[in-house]
């Protein structure tokens, strides 16, 4: 018989508590079905993952297969039950790390995941765009589970300050919309809530492409491309206005989350004309934001 020597459960010398240790860059399919605003969708993601849980200061090491039995089985049951969205298996698997690790006090999942969604361009063409998933969840014993629920979305902005410059020097009428320079806008928004409150992530796509000067497309033929480019010109913003829109539609298209939600919502535009991109941040509640 070979002994087995847990070597993770002796003492350390250096008594400093960790606050993660875990396993990162696990790479599972996850089976979601959500009941969406289009009368629900369900696939499989591909999710990035990682996985912690604290360590005392009397302990050595963690111990890193549980991490990985725990999420070996939320993935399998997803299989024959599909999760509502990679943030409530986030949660649940939190939930289950902290009864595998009985010397831990908090779990902390993180997932990100590819997400494809149907859209049509300004004429009417169908197209599947590209988004990114963010997920999250955190659970201190004794305490209630907080999860994490976030999109990037790419889009682009017009600059007002470079139009109106070129406005006055070229004396041009304002019917119509002058040239910018425009960037490459990359917004994220991320919602904290409760276990028990969820909303969806078509939602939070939708606010933040409604809040670009325009929204862009993987494949774009002529007459789109033109439409594409006027529209942003007509609707020019600093990379402040696309963060103070998004927390405008979520205050307006919002109304059933309460207060205590947390909000952070950041873009960041990919500057054309500098060597230096653009950055505006906000992080507030819910309820700050209504008041």
């Amino acid at each position: 018989m070979i002994p087995v020597c847990d070597v993770q459960s002796r003492e350390t010398d250096n008594r400093f508590k960790l606050t993660k240790v875990g396993v990162t860059g696990v790479k599972k399919p996850v089976f979601v079905k959500r009941n969406g605003r289009e009368n629900g969708h369900s696939g499989t993601l591909s999710c990035t993952i990682d996985i912690f849980v604290d360590l005392p200061a009397v302990q050595k090491g963690s111990h890193l297969s549980r991490n990985l039995e725990v999420l070996r089985e939320i993935v399998e049951e997803s299989v024959r039950q599909p999760v509502s969205g990679i943030e409530n298996l986030a949660a649940d698997m939190c939930k289950k790390l902290l009864d595998r690790h009985e010397y831990a006090s908090t779990a902390n999942v993180r997932m990100v995941a590819d997400y494809f969604k149907s859209s049509r361009t300004p004429n009417g063409r169908e197209t599947l765009e590209t988004y990114s998933l963010l997920g999250e969840s955190v659970y201190k014993r004794g305490e209630k589970v907080r999860k994490t629920i976030g999109v990037k979305v790419i889009g682009m902005t017009a600059c007002p300050c470079a139009q109106e410059t070129v406005t006055e020097s070229l004396s041009c009428s304002r019917e119509w919309p002058v040239m910018s320079h425009n960037q490459r806008n990359i917004c994220t928004v991320i919602l904290e809530m409760d276990e028990d409150v969820n909303i969806e992530a078509d939602l939070l796509i939708d606010l933040v492409e409604g809040a670009f000067s325009s929204p862009t497309y993987e494949l774009l033929k002529r007459d789109d491309e033109a439409a594409v480019v006027i529209n942003a010109h007509r609707n020019p913003k600093f990379v402040e206005d696309v963060v103070r829109d998004v927390l405008k539609l979520l205050v307006d298209n919002c109304t059933d989350l309460p207060d205590n939600v947390g909000v952070t919502v950041r873009s960041e535009s990919e500057e054309s004309i500098h060597k230096h991109n653009a950055f505006a941040e906000r992080k507030a509640t819910l309820g700050d934001l209504r008041a």
